[in-house]
């Protein structure tokens, strides 16, 4: 089988795509709200680094994006980008409000989406089988949240004139050194974490399943 053929299902697909239309659109919905909270709550779990914090909002994205599939990944994510900006307190010390988006931190929440997006694509093309290739995926898609995030944060610095690190540090410098570098191990052991997460739900959940 190419690593690019789709199979069966992403691990959650079944709970919605099983079922008469109408459950099938309730099931749906409800599961993007549930992945929404989880978000949520692992958003709360943070270290204070500024300005941007170091958050469980990784590995819930990671989780939700490779089990959900990409459709309701997707949906999930762009769900709470959506509630956040409109004043939901679902970010990161309960924030929200489009000053969230617009500050440090918006770059990292775009990011978040095309993580999923990209997360639930592999998975329905049986990568979250596979513990090396989940690794691997999950990998591509933290590339995928830094990608917006750090560019996005040197504007922030660079508009704002917020003090950098070091005086004469430009808003690159400052960028990669509060919004990359301080992560990189943390992002790491979330990302086995979540890997570890995905491979014992296929075990007890995901037997016999394409």
């Amino acid at each position: 089988m190419s690593l690019m053929t789709p199979v069966h299902s992403a691990l959650a697909t079944p709970l919605w795509q099983d079922a008469r239309p109408a459950q099938r659109a309730l099931r749906f919905t409800l599961l993007a709200i549930l992945g929404v909270v989880f978000i949520a709550l692992c958003a709360q779990a943070r270290v204070p680094f500024y300005p941007v914090p170091m958050t469980g909002q990784t590995l819930a994205v990671l989780l939700v994006g490779t089990v959900f599939g990409w459709q309701l990944g997707l949906t999930t994510l762009l769900l709470y980008m959506g509630a956040g900006a409109v004043g939901i307190r679902v970010f990161a010390n309960w924030s929200a409000g489009p000053g969230v988006i617009a500050g440090a931190t918006g770059g990292y929440i775009i990011g978040f989406v095309l993580a999923a997006a990209l997360l639930g694509f592999l998975a329905q093309r049986g990568w979250s089988r596979s513990l090396p290739l989940t690794v691997l995926g999950m990998v591509l898609a933290e590339i995928l949240i830094y990608l917006p995030g750090v560019p996005w944060l040197a504007v922030w610095y660079g508009s704002t004139g917020a003090q950098y690190l070091a005086e004469g540090q430009g808003a690159w410098d400052a960028a990669f050194s509060t919004g990359l570098i301080p992560f990189l191990l943390g992002d790491l052991l979330k990302l086995l974490l979540a890997a570890a997460i995905v491979g014992a739900g296929w075990r007890l959940f995901g037997r016999g399943r394409g």
